[in-house]
Order: C-alpha cells, then sequence, then structure tokens
C-alpha cells in the first residue's frame, strides 16, 4: 500500500492489540545490546563472476578439511551445483596458518586471485593490510610486497594483463613484477602532507574516496588522485585514557571556509614513471575532482571537475598523454549539483550514462561521447533512487524507484537505446525495500526484501520473472523474538502542514493502546539533506529500542521534512538550500503540531524528540526554537554551530560562511540556545573525528552563559557511532532510556490529566 492510501488513516488510531500469547516478553536494554537478537544475520558475500564465469557467483565458505580455514567456492544459480575453485589448503603459507579473507579479487584472465588479509584501520574502515597472491596454475602463494611492514599495504590490484601488482604503501603508489617480483615507485612524493592514491580525510568522508588510483585498460598507465594538505587545519582531539598525560589526536580536518588540500588528477606511464597531470583551471585549493574514470580506453579519462560551492559540475574528457582537457557539458544548479559516481561507457565506448536532475528529477542520461548531448533513458517526473546495474549486451539499465511510495523500494529496468521507458521487475505485493546485486548478464540476482517491521529476507532469484531460485537467508530468529514479544500497531502515514506541503511520516503504538487515552509522543529526526528516516525497512536494533519504548507506553514517530533525500523531485530536496535548520525544524514543528491537533490520543504536553549526528543539530534545533511544541530531547553527536563542520559538506547546503554568515548563525542550533525551556540531554564521544565534541562543549558554555539547566553524557575515545570500548551501547541506550523515563512519563492518561 502505498502513503497516499495509507494517509486515508492518518488521523484514525489503529486497531486494539489482540491479546498477547501466553509467551510473549517485553525486550530489554540487554536483549537488545548486550545479546544482540535483533541483529541480521549476514549472508555470505555474494560475487558475481565476470567474463567466461557470467551467470556464476563466488562465496567464502568455511573449510571442511582445514580448521580454522575457508575456502572461495563457485555456485552455479541454474542447477543450484557448487564447486570449490580455491580451498584453504591452498591460501596456506608455508608453515603458517591458513588466510583469513577480508576481501578477494580475480584476476581478468582468471590465472590469480589476490588475497587481502591481516587487516587494519584506517580512519573510518580498514584498508590497511597484507595481500597474497595465488597463481592458479601451479598454486604458488607468495606475500605482494613482502618487503614491507606487516599489515603496511592498501589497495593492491592487479593489472588487466594480469602481469603486475599495483598498490599503495605510505602515500605512494607502486608497482610489483608477477613473474620477477621487481617493484617499482611511481609516484615518490609521498609524505606525511602530500597523499597518493587515496584521498584526504574529507575528501573520504564527503566523496567516498577512498581507492584513489586505477590501472587503463592496456596496463600502461595508472590514473590516481594527489592531495596536498599543507595548509589545511589541523584539529587536536583529546585522549584521556592515554595514562597520567592526556596525548593530542591530531587530525587534518579542514572545517567551513577554510583551507582545503590542494586536489589534482594525474596518469603515470608505467614503463617511464613519469606523471602527466590534468591541465585544470582554477585554484586546485577551490576546486574539485570528486569523480574520474578511464573513458572505456586507455588514452583519455572521464573527469568531473567542480567548482568549490559545488553548483556547478563540468564534464570532461583528458587526454591521458597531453593532459588536455575537452568539455563535454557543464552542469549547474542554482543550490547544488549531485555527483554521478556510477558513469558507464557502452555502445563500444560511443555513450556513457549521466544521473542529473537537469530537468527536475533524477533520471539517467545517454551522452554521446562526441557532442555531450544528452537523452534521457529513464521516464519523466520520477527519480531514479539508485542505480544498480548496466546490462550492455542485453541493453537495459537497472534501478532502484518507488513513483508512488516515497518509503519504499522497487527494482526497475529501461531501455540504454533511450526511449525513456521502464518496466517494473519486482512483483506487486505488499510495500517493501527491495535490494538486488545482479549478475553481469543479468540473467540472476541476490534479492533481499525487508519491511519496516519485518527483517531482510535474501534470496536467488532469476530475471526477469523475478522467480525464487533459492531462498539465503530468513532471519528465522528475528522473526523468532519478535513473535514472543508485545508490539502495537505501527502505520504509514502522511500530514499536511499549513502551507499546503505534505510530509511523510511512520508512527509506532504501544501494545496496549488505548486511543481514550493520551500517550506521550517521541519524535525521531533526521532532517539533513544526508538522510531519510521515513523508509519501510528494517532498521534493527533502533526499531527495536523504539519498539522496547512503545512497551514503556511511548507513541513513536518519525517524519521527513523537506529538503532530506526522498524520491519527491529536485524541488523537494533542494528548497532547503541556505536554510538548513531553519526550513527543516519549522517543517518538523509544523508536522507535529498538525498530527496533536489531528490525533486527541497525543498528549500535547508530553512530546520529546531524539536524533543522532544531524538529527542530533535537528534536536537542538527543535528544543531551542519551538520551546512551545518540544518538553524533552536528547541530542547524540550534534553540530551545535555548522561553522564547526567540515568544508565539502557544509558548503554545499549552506554555501561560504564568508558569504552567508547570517544564514549559518540562523542555521546553527547554538545561536538560540538560551531559549531552551524543556529537558535537555546531550550525548557525544570525544574521539569522534566526524563530528568534533568541541562543538558540544562550546554549546555547554553557551548554555551555562545563558544559565539555561541540561544533563550531558560523554563517552571517553568513542567516535561519532559511540560503540567502541566495553558496554558502551548498552550503556547509552540505558542511559537514554532511563532519561526518558524521567523526564518524558510514559503511558497513557486520561485527557486533561
Amino acid at each position: 500500500m502505498g502513503l497516499a492510501a495509507l494517509a486515508l488513516m492518518a488521523a484514525a488510531p489503529p486497531a486494539l492489540a489482540q491479546d498477547a500469547e501466553p509467551a510473549q516478553t517485553p525486550l530489554t536494554i540487554d536483549a537488545i545490546f548486550t545479546d544482540r537478537v535483533f541483529e541480521s544475520e549476514r549472508s555470505v558475500p555474494v560475487r558475481w563472476m565476470e567474463g567466461s564465469g557470467a551467470g556464476y557467483y563466488t562465496t567464502v565458505d568455511a573449510s571442511t578439511t582445514s580448521e580454522g580455514g575457508r575456502d572461495i567456492v563457485r555456485h552455479d544459480p541454474a542447477t543450484g551445483e557448487s564447486n570449490i575453485l580455491v580451498t584453504a589448503e591452498q591460501l596456506t603459507p608455508d608453515g603458517g596458518q591458513p588466510l583469513s579473507i577480508s576481501d578477494y579479487a580475480w584476476s581478468d584472465d582468471g590465472r590469480y586471485v589476490l588475497i587481502h588479509t591481516n587487516t587494519r584501520p584506517f580512519r573510518r574502515y580498514e584498508p590497511l593490510g597484507d595481500y597474497w597472491l595465488l597463481d592458479l596454475s601451479d598454486d604458488s602463494l607468495r606475500r605482494i610486497g613482502a618487503d614491507r611492514p606487516e599489515a603496511s599495504l592498501m589497495y593492491a590490484k592487479v593489472s588487466p594483463d594480469a602481469r603486475q601488482v599495483a598498490y599503495l604503501f605510505e602515500n605512494n603508489i607502486y608497482v610489483e613484477d608477477i613473474a620477477t617480483g621487481e617493484t617499482r615507485a611511481m609516484t615518490t612524493d609521498g609524505t606525511d602532507l602530500v597523499v597518493n592514491g587515496t584521498g584526504d580525510w574529507v575528501n573520504e568522508e564527503e566523496f567516498f574516496l577512498r581507492d584513489g588510483f586505477m590501472w587503463s585498460p592496456d596496463s600502461s598507465r595508472i590514473a590516481y588522485w594527489q592531495f596536498d594538505t599543507e595548509g589545511v587545519g589541523t584539529f587536536y582531539m583529546m585522549d584521556n585514557l592515554a595514562g597520567n598525560y592526556a596525548q593530542p589526536v591530531p587530525l587534518q580536518y579542514p572545517k567551513a571556509g577554510t583551507t582545503n588540500s590542494a586536489m589534482r588528477v594525474g596518469v603515470v606511464e608505467v614503463a617511464s614513471g613519469e606523471t602527466t597531470w590534468a591541465d585544470l583551471e582554477g585554484d586546485p585549493r577551490n576546486t574539485y575532482v570528486p569523480a574520474m574514470e578511464w573513458a572505456d580506453s586507455s588514452d583519455e579519462l572521464l573527469v568531473q571537475y567542480m567548482n568549490r560551492l559545488q553548483n556547478r559540475d563540468e564534464v570532461m574528457l583528458v587526454d591521458a598523454a597531453t593532459g588536455q582537457p575537452r568539455t563535454l557539458f557543464t552542469e549547474t544548479d542554482d543550490a547544488w549539483v549531485d555527483v554521478d559516481f556510477d558513469v558507464t561507457f557502452f555502445d563500444e565506448g560511443r555513450h556513457f550514462t549521466r544521473m542529473s536532475e537537469r530537468d527536475g528529477w533524477r533520471r539517467l542520461y545517454r551522452v554521446d561521447r562526441a557532442t555531450g548531448a544528452a537523452e534521457p533513458i529513464t521516464p519523466p517526473a520520477t527519480d531514479v533512487i539508485s542505480l544498480v546495474s548496466i546490462d550492455t549486451d542485453g541493453g537495459y539499465v537497472y534501478y532502484l524507484a518507488s513513483p508512488e511510495d516515497h518509503a519504499a523500494r522497487y527494482l526497475y529496468r529501461s531501455p540504454l537505446a533511450g526511449d525513456a521507458s521502464a518496466e517494473r521487475l519486482t512483483p506487486a505485493g505488499p510495500a517493501a525495500s527491495h535490494g538486488y546485486s545482479l549478475s553481469d548478464d543479468a540473467r540472476w540476482a541476490i534479492h533481499t526484501v525487508s519491511q519496516f517491521d519485518t527483517p531482510p529476507t535474501t534470496e536467488l532469484i532469476s530475471l526477469p520473472d523475478h522467480a525464487v531460485q533459492r531462498t539465503l537467508v530468513e532471519n528465522a530468529g528475528i522473526r523468532e523474538t519478535l513473535a514472543g514479544t508485545p508490539r502495537g500497531a505501527s502505520q504509514f502515514f502522511t500530514v499536511t502542514i499549513p502551507d499546503g506541503t505534505e510530509i511523510d511520516g511512520w508512527m509506532m503504538f504501544p501494545p496496549d493502546f488505548d486511543p481514550s487515552r493520551q500517550y506521550p509522543l517521541l519524535m525521531y529526526v533526521y532532517g539533513e539533506p544526508w538522510g531519510q528516516t521515513v523508509q519501510n525497512a528494517w532498521v534493527g536494533s533502533r526499531f527495536a529500542w523504539h519498539t522496547l519504548l512503545t512497551q514503556q507506553g511511548y507513541i513513536v514517530a518519525s517524519v521527513d521534512n523537506r529538503g532530506t533525500p526522498a524520491p519527491r523531485g529536485r524541488d523537494w530536496r533542494k528548497v532547503i538550500y541556505e536554510q538548513v535548520g531553519v526550513l527543516a525544524s519549522a517543517d518538523q514543528a509544523q508536522a507535529v503540531e498538525a498530527m496533536l491537533a489531528s490525533r486527541p490520543y497525543l498528549d500535547p504536553e508530553r512530546v520529546g524528540i531524539w536524533g543522532w549526528s544531524g538529527g542530533g543539530s535537528m534536536t537542538l534545533n527543535a528544543m531551542f526554537r519551538y520551546p512551545q511544541v518540544y518538553a524533552t530531547g536528547i541530542a547524540v553527536a550534534p553540530v551545535p554551530d555548522m561553522s564547526l563542520y567540515d568544508t565539502i559538506y557544509q558548503e554545499r547546503y549552506m554555501g561560504l560562511p564568508q558569504d552567508n554568515a547570517a544564514e549559518y548563525a540562523q542555521g546553527s542550533p547554538i545561536t538560540f540556545a538560551g531559549n531552551l525551556e524543556g529537558n535537555l540531554m546531550v550525548i557525544h564521544g570525544t574521539g569522534d573525528d566526524n563530528v568534533h565534541y568541541q562543538g558540544t562543549e562550546q554549546l555547554i558554555d553557551r548554555l551555562i552563559a545563558t544559565d539555561r539547566d541540561f544533563s550531558v553524557m560523554v563517552y571517553p575515545n568513542r567516535s561519532h557511532g559511540i560503540y567502541e570500548r566495553e558496554n558502551t551501547s548498552r550503556h547509552l541506550y540505558r542511559t537514554m532510556t532511563n532519561y526518558l523515563l524521567a523526564n518524558l512519563p510514559p503511558g497513557g492518561v486520561a485527557a486533561g490529566d
């Protein structure tokens, strides 16, 4: 059922819950965050084979012959037959233990498999590690970069001709010859300040720029990013758990309006080691190259070149030999342009795909390589939520969309020929969120489906008929737990705010809900352009905690304000430009007021709100701007002052603080801290490298100066996710639960009591 239909029941209370089954047991914090009974089973990671192996997929399975070892197994989706391609014994170094497999990749000719193992963290992920190359022709196994320190390489990859392996070591790119073991440096200027082949902190965080180098199709060249970080401000986090003396933890982090790294892209000739830099105009500290790829040849790169405000994206072909660019087209927007990270060339390189909002909707276009002319592939007035796959041989593009239900996700396909038609492949059925991983020939897919209150099921299906071949994961344990705990109804709805805007939402009710009584309302919020909370999808422990709160007597709800990335068109998403914090909090408060007016079972004196990161900021805005609406708030890891956040994210949505000082002040909750009237708890980790604890301390100082009462919980050395170290998640959610119980009294009461 779509949101439009659900809106009909928006103001009507749900039916009373049926009598609980005898064995039902309320949820506990320990069950959710210690025993983790709502943690989804992880399906064995599937990797579709390319080339001659198209249509088959591989998994890493426990070995039956080598204790602690893992085999790489090939599966035939048509027959269900499996055979071991690589055994744990083959992946056991002389005199050692079987290699653990964090990741693996086949060479294009199928002769080699490259194993990533013994991984170590670098920033938020674990790209550091050892790489071992197995030669399937003679079962020889050797470590790449064997003379380097243990677990010190990143992003190793076999060349397309299967003769060399390139890797990153201490900010330089190296190439090792497979036959001889000879190693040569492709870059030599890497230092603590000059970074080759990966991103600096902010480009990794906001443009996902981690693996920053790529082989040319003919293996003669390597394209890569370089960042000169000199001049970028250093932020110091403090490690107070290091011993008797605190240790500073330095982090190069450009805050809004400050100096960025100088960013450029180059092409190194593998034979000579000489680099040719792309000749891009403008100050490299005030421009971005967020995406590039080989343009279906070894002679040209397709480069996206953006200005600092990110409202202009110049798409160009760069000559690999000379560095000279040729602009194909330039896309502009009064707000910002979203980078297209999923470009695919087809039609023997004569065309490529481009995701664009040029007509007001996020559509996929077919771009002529010679002229830059673009024709739409996907239908009008429909947002492509995400690209799934492009089958160039079959002539289709596969993508997720949901034209009639902003909270759901379904699989569609459209012809690459560009007639802008669409065919839905997900069968009709209950509203849900569907995800897919397609084989290269698009005949098979790993399909995962979940709903708001239903954990994921993962299955192998055939396409285009969407027929289930076999179920891979059912999450039976979670289903059993859900069946054994008392739960009230939940519903999706729309609510109309005074200017006529329809706002989507969901609501969860207590198991013993009585519509003649009034209940406290707890709003869950995010509200910024990076996240949508109103989705008909499983969110695991967060859903479980909200369910626990309903069992305590709360109604829990969430709404998506304008500016969130819902599939509702460009204007919906970008109206928030230069109004982050202002428009979002107004939409949220007006939605709550409309809900209170139409739902007599909601107690207007007991309205709470909580959120994390951007949602923490929105919680502060709610409590400071609309004290007449919200009585209690919990802000986790908030950004109280927008000028303290990073350049790429904050400037994309707010412009430069030097140009928009008033807008930054109006959008920052700290400006209005003196208006606090209700109960506020702020929670933050001191090791947060993303949203710095500094902002929370500045907020604390402002609240003290304005004589406001509030509560704070600080988690030493915890990052933005506040999960590290023993007992952290359990303590965090117990603290939030107890704060709500004490400051937003639960349970239904007679109206007026």
